[in-house]
């Protein structure tokens, strides 16, 4: 019995291994709210696609259901990729019903955003736990990222021992500081971009396929 349930398990292995190869791999595109995991997902996703994902809005929270974008291959230096890209909702410990009401939102409706919104916290941290093979980790470059959520999600990636790239978004703003965040996670790469205007996208999609590929 020892034997055989060791032939089956090298077996499964091997199974699981050819079927990982053929399968794109789902790359969560994870980070706080407002800090440009949407527009970075949509230009991805367009540039590489033509199709956008989601609605992009400077209201937090916009994103409150995962988006998936599947088959998204990204051509690099002669070689391919193909990845699921993930768009998940911003991840906070709180979302309160005010927050919408300084964007001129009524309040039943504010109500109901940030009720959706907790719901999609809770549906990002599952799609991280279960679900995702890689992550692409987006800050602000012009806010602090020391914060409890951006530590925690760190951490947890760790030990999931999955690849993770953190991207310095919004660079093309006076206050972005990408030194910040590198001093932050000195652990993991740093790459700087402005999702928004497409700056430093050529490096983006070079890692992608470096550390997804």
């Amino acid at each position: 019995m020892g034997l055989f349930t060791e032939i089956r398990n090298s077996i499964q292995r091997a199974a699981d291994r050819l079927f990982a190869a053929d399968t794109p791999k789902r790359i969560g595109i994870y980070g706080p709210p407002n800090a440009g995991k949407t527009t970075l997902a949509n230009r991805i996703a367009r540039d590489w696609t033509g199709d956008a994902i989601g609605p992009e809005s400077h209201v937090p929270h916009e994103t409150r259901r995962a988006r998936r974008k599947e088959n998204v291959e990204i051509q690099r230096n002669g070689k391919s990729v193909t990845i699921d890209v993930v768009d998940t909702p911003g991840v906070t410990t709180k979302v309160d019903y005010e927050e919408f009401l300084e964007f001129e939102i009524e309040k039943e409706d504010a109500v109901r955003r940030s009720r959706e919104a907790t719901e999609g916290v809770a549906e990002a941290m599952h799609w991280l736990r279960e679900d995702v093979d890689g992550v692409i980790y987006v800050l602000d470059s012009a806010e602090d990222p020391f914060t409890q959520v951006n530590t925690m999600l760190i951490g947890i990636i760790e030990s999931r021992d999955l690849p993770v790239l953190i991207f310095a978004n919004k660079i093309d703003l006076e206050e972005s500081s990408v030194q910040r965040i590198e001093n932050a996670f000195p652990q993991h790469e740093t790459v700087p971009l402005s999702a928004l205007e497409g700056e430093n996208m050529d490096e983006v999609y070079d890692k992608i396929a470096e550390y997804f590929g």
